[in-house]
């Protein structure tokens, strides 16, 4: 039965024109030498219904591919056998919703028919359940209880990623993955997400969308001044990249100001630094990180008001969380920062330096 199904698997690798030409015929060389027309044996009937099932299960609702696929094993008892129920039996489980079970016995499938016609749909159908969990679909725990999904469908995710290899449901697994994680705000995952997608597809426009979304992963993730600023240097070198390798694209994008944004942010930490410095009585280390400003960020709003620290008659300044706001969904990043002017207006008061 195993040989069976593989030869109308190589059958169908071959002439691959199957799939929706209606009433056109296929012919394939018997054997005794003379061509023959597809759809006048056997297996040529059973893999023009297989093929049918595989265009319902792109464009058909659940319960008819259930239907069909019920009608396929009614109508050819001698080849679609342990194969086509285990695929029946994922589908049954699709169409009840019971998505993790489904999920898991469409992966059962995988592994026992690596080859089959509908190993394809059966990925199609993982990733759909993996999508679902990502964008907020719970889980059901004991048949009641439903729980949080979203690190059940990265791992489904994952799944269909290692099984496609570089096929284009890997790139658009990897992609819906990274983009969720930017939308649950996990910068730092969707950024070693989207360098595998760079990793993987190093050339054409894929690569380049990739680095671009590196950098703005790696520059969302910066959570203010209290924290590390090594990733703002790092988001710097990916645009600065972006810029020399695709100038057109980052002028419309407008990288330059991105650039000298990060440069206000890097100039700020250390301003923020010599303020803590300062507050705390180390005023030699105060001293040191307001004159870094002002060598390395020269032109920069914190250098203005580390000038002013050093000033005798130096007034506090404003503390400000510099922080990048996105775009509720799975879209793209904006461009656009909050916070900035109360920082940088000239028309905010300052506080009298204690």
């Amino acid at each position: 039965m195993t040989s069976g199904i593989r030869k109308i698997g190589m059958v169908l690798a071959a002439l691959s024109i199957l799939t929706g030409l209606g009433t056109a015929k296929t012919y394939h060389l018997s054997g005794e030498n003379n061509w023959q027309n597809t759809a006048d044996t056997p297996e040529g009937e059973y893999l023009l219904a297989v093929s049918k099932i595989k265009q319902q299960l792109l464009t058909g609702t659940k319960s008819n591919v259930v239907k069909a696929l019920e009608q396929l094993k009614s109508d050819f008892p001698n080849m679609a056998g342990a194969e086509i129920q285990a695929y029946l039996d994922a589908e049954k489980l699709y169409a009840q919703a019971n998505w993790y079970k489904a999920a898991a016995a469409y992966k059962r499938f995988i592994d026992a028919w690596p080859i089959s016609v509908l190993q394809p749909a059966a990925l199609e159908r993982i990733y759909s359940v993996a999508t679902a969990y990502l964008q907020g679909q719970k889980r059901v725990f004991l048949g009641i209880l439903p729980l949080p999904a979203f690190d059940t469908g990265v791992e489904l995710m994952r799944d269909v990623t290692d099984r496609a290899g570089n096929a284009p449901i890997a790139l658009r697994s990897l992609t819906t993955l990274a983009e969720n994680q930017e939308r649950k705000e996990k910068f730092v995952e969707a950024y070693y997400t989207w360098q595998e997608i760079a990793d993987r597809w190093p050339t054409g426009q894929t690569r380049q969308r990739a680095v671009l979304r590196m950098a703005q992963s790696l520059h969302a993730s910066y959570d203010g001044t209290p924290y590390d600023a090594t990733v703002l240097a790092s988001a710097r070198s990916y645009f600065e990249d972006y810029k020399t390798r695709y100038p057109q694209d980052a002028e419309r994008l407008e990288i330059n100001e991105t650039i000298t944004l990060i440069a206000e942010q890097l100039a700020y930490k250390e301003y923020e630094t010599g303020f803590y410095y300062e507050r705390t009585g180390h005023l030699d280390a105060a001293n040191r990180s307001y004159h870094k400003v002002l060598a390395q960020w020269p032109d920069s709003k914190a250098a203005q008001m580390a000038q002013a620290r050093l000033m005798p008659d130096a007034v506090s300044p404003i503390k400000m969380n510099l922080r990048r706001r996105t775009v509720t969904g799975t879209t793209k990043f904006l461009d656009k920062w909050f916070y900035l002017e109360p920082l940088f207006s000239s028309k905010n008061k300052s506080e009298s330096k204690q």
